[in-house]
């Protein structure tokens, strides 16, 4: 019995050890498939395809490619892998990852090595991260050093191998890589180490990049020189035992110095004004975010015009322009080129840094110099011309009256004359005469839409305002014979690809006709010479208005001192005033101020690029005459002359000051009841009376009439005509 037992033992153990060692290797295997299932599936739930889009920096430049300012969340510029000589990423898989052709995404010896090291150290201590690994950590992952971490780094990174190329992930690598210096990727730091793009980079420079990844503030070249030296020496001869590099290259690239250039390019405060105005108008006019500027790795051409933008945020720093109450005016101003609306600089505030309040486009009220704009321009296109008689007399309009500020009112003036003197009852008798609604239509052309509906239109009295930069661009459209133009900063904006995404399209609008686009020129450049506008000096014709704005808790002081206008070349608005006002803060001066710093700012501007001289008038517009200034008639005397048709007549002598050949001078004869006008002279000083008696006693005076606006003067004294 017991023979057959130990017989049927010794059958069956056998086979039920080799059952056993067939289910155990069926499990093993099975683990395997489930983890490889897990690795590969796992990887595709670590990695999202939106972390391989690279941040990149956008740039923002001139038409001459003068970068002026950089927007980045991470200061990188990717650059492509196919553009950069061997070398290069040789440099890189030499020191960092020399399996890095071979492996899938893990160096299992590395790995093992690592792991090893990891246990007897009782902790994660140990990297063995290959060049995959590394784009996983910097794009996907943080950078702790705990197992989970490191095992998902390895999941994700062999789901990378399976879907991207190796020059697609060495791309991803020397793009997402981290230099020191706040730069990321190969082409900022070629840009900040060498002043060249990482396509310029030699042998050496490339090797010296490369040692810089492991510790960018140990290796740092800017600090620690002999230690960079060191690393890219040893980098060299990394790439030498690699077999990238023969050994005479290798001794030859190891001898050079380090050969540091600094990028010269820094951005500068003076900028800031008009990188905050391009940021704006992308997000308004083209949906692009300060999110999508700072990541999409743009390139912004925009209109600025270098000397005019430092010469604007020199001049509008000065504190002689700014007549302060207390510490704490501000300024903005706005410069825009005539014939394409574009902005050639912009002051957003006197020690403006991006970030702050950009008060060139903040709504103000614009006082008088609204007055062009909201009636006179308005009323050009109606029946109304440039010597239309205005009513000036204090009146009620229900409630709401216009007072002029000197109070003094003439009864009639001329359109001439109201813009010039800057008189607020003509400008509201005629806004009434011609009606909100209508003058509201040209304002709209403008994209000057103001919700108000009452006459203080006409002076200014916004509920919102309006900007500097709006207020520029629609003086603009009477330097361009009528047309308005929507400023813009924005001329052109290429994608990361450097594809064109942008081609700036203006909006343009038929708004005056060219004659009254010529005639407003015409009175607003009188109005600059010897009108309110006078204040200063500019040695070429400007056109413009001024404008102020009483303060509402300071009784007799400026709160808004502005002046808008423009040349052949350029149309521009400034203003000043406190960003809150209170009694305390308050101008102790009106719009003298800003009209002397803009002359001032144009002048400047004219030694660095010749402005245009003069205004040009265009065909087929007929010219303005200038206005009469009437003469004051005295020292008129009569007398007896002998001659002419009549044997004797009278004759009439006086003096007149100014002379103007165009005046009329009307010549009346004293009536009981109603006086008798007996003739006139154009231009003369003298009158012969035909019909005159020797025994006859009669009395005459002189009247002087101006034929533009139909108005007489003031009469001479009176003189007796008698033997």
């Amino acid at each position: 019995m017991r023979e057959k037992l130990i017989e049927l033992f010794k059958t069956w153990w056998p086979k039920k050890y080799a059952r056993l060692l067939a289910i155990a290797a069926g499990a093993l295997l099975l683990a395997v498939f489930l983890g490889y299932l897990l690795i590969v599936a796992g990887g595709s739930m670590i990695v999202d395809e939106e972390d391989l889009i690279l941040d990149a920096a956008t740039t923002i430049e001139t038409e001459d490619g003068k970068v002026i300012k950089e927007l980045y969340e991470k200061d990188r510029r990717p650059v492509k892998i196919s553009a950069l000589p061997d070398y290069i990423p040789n440099a890189f898989i030499a020191i960092e990852d020399r399996r890095f052709r071979e492996h899938g995404g893990i160096d299992v010896r590395s790995l093992g090595r690592a792991v090893v090291k990891d246990i007897a150290a009782g902790g994660k201590k140990e990297g063995a991260s290959t060049m995959t690994q590394q784009v996983i950590k910097n794009l996907v992952l943080s950078h702790e050093k705990t197992w989970m971490r490191k095992t998902k780094e390895v999941m994700a990174a062999i789901y990378l191998e399976r879907h991207y190329t190796k020059d697609e992930i060495l791309e991803l690598y020397l793009n997402a890589v981290y230099f020191g210096e706040g730069v990321y990727g190969i082409e900022r730091a070629a840009n900040v180490y060498f002043a060249k793009h990482a396509a310029e980079l030699s042998i050496d420079e490339a090797a010296l990049l490369a040692g810089l990844v492991k510790s960018p503030a140990g290796y740092s070249p800017l600090k620690h020189p002999d230690k960079a030296l060191e690393r890219r020496n040893l980098v060299l001869e990394a790439m030498g035992n690699a077999g990238f590099l023969p050994v005479k290259d290798e001794l030859r690239e190891k001898r050079k110095t380090l050969g540091i250039e600094q990028e010269a390019w820094e951005q500068h405060a003076w900028t800031d004004s008009y990188t905050d105005i391009v940021m704006k108008e992308a997000a308004q006019k083209y949906r692009m975010s300060i999110e999508e500027l700072k990541r999409g790795g743009y390139r912004i051409v925009v209109a600025m015009d270098e000397a005019a933008q430092r010469t604007a945020y020199q001049a509008i720093q000065k504190g002689r322009y700014f007549p302060e109450s207390a510490a704490g005016a501000e300024g903005a101003f706005a410069l825009i080129r005539v014939q394409t609306g574009e902005i050639a600089a912009v002051a957003g505030g006197r020690q403006y840094k991006l970030g702050d309040l950009n008060r060139a486009a903040v709504r103000r009220q614009p006082g008088s110099l609204f007055k062009p704009l909201a009636v006179y321009g308005p009323a050009l296109m109606k029946k109304y011309e440039p010597y239309s008689l205005l009513v000036d007399q204090k009146l009620d309009y229900d409630g709401y009256t216009a007072r002029n500020y000197d109070g003094r009112y003439q009864g009639k003036m001329s359109m001439y004359s109201a813009i010039m003197q800057s008189a607020n009852a003509p400008a509201v008798w005629l806004l009434d005469q011609i009606g909100v609604p209508y003058a509201k239509q040209y304002l709209d052309k403008m994209k000057l839409t103001v919700p108000d509906d009452g006459l203080a239109i006409a002076l200014g009295g916004l509920q919102e305002g309006v900007t500097p930069l709006q207020i520029a661009a629609a003086y603009g459209t009477f330097a361009r014979n009528g047309t308005f133009t929507e400023a813009h900063a924005i001329k052109k904006i290429y994608d990361a690809d450097g594809k064109l995404a942008v081609q700036a399209k203006t909006a343009e609008a038929e708004v005056f006709s060219p004659q009254a686009a010529w005639d407003m020129t015409e009175m607003l450049k009188a109005t600059v010479e010897k009108g309110t506008a006078k204040a200063g000096t500019y040695g070429k014709e400007l056109a413009g208005k001024t404008g102020t704005t009483q303060h509402p808790q300071a009784a007799g002081e400026v709160k808004d001192a502005w002046f808008a206008g423009y040349t052949p070349d350029y149309a521009l608005a400034l203003w000043m005033g406190y960003d809150k006002s209170d009694k305390d803060h308050y101008l102790e001066g009106g719009s003298m101020y800003p009209t002397m710093l803009a002359k001032d700012i144009l002048t400047e501007l004219d030694k660095e690029e010749d402005l245009t001289a003069s205004f040009a008038k265009p065909q087929g517009v007929k010219a303005l005459p200038k206005p009469i200034d009437m003469p004051v008639v005295d020292r008129l005397e009569a007398e007896f002359a002998f001659g002419g048709r009549s044997l004797i007549r009278g004759k009439l002598t006086w003096h007149a000051k100014p002379q103007d050949k165009r005046v009329i001078y009307r010549i009346y004869e004293k009536k009981d009841g109603r006086d008798k006008q007996v003739g006139e002279v154009k231009g003369k000083t003298v009158y012969y009376l035909d019909e005159a008696d020797l025994f006859d006693t009669r009395y005459y005076y002189v009247v002087p009439y101006d034929p533009l606006t139909k108005l007489e003067g003031e009469r001479s004294q009176q003189a007796e005509l008698s033997f």
